[in-house]
């Protein structure tokens, strides 16, 4: 059962670090496009989704590590994870209930 454990823990480490592990409802690839059109997309993308649904972002943008936390300050949706895999930035923002 320790073998298994370890087993599973190592396949997490290796094969899946840097992957989004977050649930999400909508998906917007936003590569090739600068600031402030991700922002502005994710904006939209947002207005259309329900309370607690999540956007999954990505973006080429290296802006982005500055403005999507911002922007999900300002509007509270929340940013619930971000990392950067193959060269794209990949955000989980919660639609917020306001």
């Amino acid at each position: 059962m320790i073998y298994l454990s370890l087993l599973l823990h190592y396949y997490i480490d290796t094969e899946l670090r840097g992957k989004i592990m977050s649930h999400f409802d909508v998906e917007l690839d936003t590569s090739g496009l600068n600031c402030p059109l991700p922002v502005l997309k994710a904006r939209k993308a947002l207005s259309e989704m329900t309370a607690g649904q999540r956007l999954h972002l990505i973006v080429t943008d290296a802006g982005a590590n500055q403005d999507i936390p911002a922007f999900s300050k300002m509007t509270g949706n929340p940013l619930i994870e971000s990392n950067e895999q193959d060269g794209k930035l990949h955000f989980i923002l919660e639609k917020g209930t306001a």
